[in-house]
């Protein structure tokens, strides 16, 4: 999928989803006019290194994997239901390859996916994940902004989080904005342009098949 945003565009984008699912929600508790912070986001300092990584794998493995993924992405729904398991089960649960994922946020609605997958912390990141990737078809689909985050906010559920504690994840503006920032430093350091995308020790790769993606693993592996 290539149709990465421009920096203040997505900012933008982003900050007035947040603010349109606050204004459903009818709470006080996002910033009062997000659209300003968002306009001003590249000029202001934003601490980005609050942002968690989500890694698999042992933190010593020879090999690093980084994936560059949106939610809301049907080609990296069919990586994470295909491919990556092949992955984990091969080199990242073997402790070969230290997997990485780092989100892209196209739109508002891969955003949200992003709070809810990491409301419950590393521990639960990447069992939300599958669900998210598992049912995208069905809740990028639901209808509008109100449809989908009721659709998210379902998964969250199903995956233990309690009702309260999606609230505060999802209506935690500056949470929001940290990420998106977090995104774009990420997304420019490697230039990304596509999703899924993927830098393997330090090369940029594209999304392939497991075999391509084993061969190439495997050299790393034997250099």
């Amino acid at each position: 999928m290539t149709r990465l945003m421009s920096g203040i565009f997505a900012s933008l984008a982003v900050a007035a989803g947040v603010y349109g699912y606050a204004s459903f929600q009818g709470s006080p508790a996002l910033p009062s006019n997000p659209l300003i912070g968002a306009a001003h986001a590249q000029e202001a300092e934003v601490d980005t290194s609050t942002i968690i990584e989500m890694v698999q794998g042992a933190e010593d493995a020879p090999v690093t994997l980084i994936e560059y993924a949106s939610y809301t992405c049907p080609h990296c729904a069919n990586f994470h239901q295909g491919a990556y398991k092949q992955l984990k089960d091969d080199y990242i649960d073997t402790g070969k390859v230290k997997f990485i994922y780092r989100e892209v946020y196209f739109d508002r609605y891969g955003l949200w996916a992003s709070m809810i997958a990491r409301c419950g912390g590393p521990e639960k990141f990447f069992g939300i994940s599958d669900l998210i990737y598992k049912g995208q078809s069905d809740w990028a689909r639901a209808g509008g902004a109100t449809e989908i985050v009721d659709a998210l906010r379902k998964i969250g559920l199903l995956a233990g989080l309690e009702e309260e504690q999606l609230e505060a994840c999802l209506q935690d503006g500056a949470k929001a904005q940290t990420l998106v920032n977090w995104y774009q430093e990420n997304a420019t350091e490697h230039g990304i342009e596509s999703t899924p995308s993927f830098i393997l020790n330090g090369k940029k790769i594209s999304n392939q098949s497991y075999a391509d993606f084993k061969a190439l693993i495997d050299a790393e592996l034997d250099g």
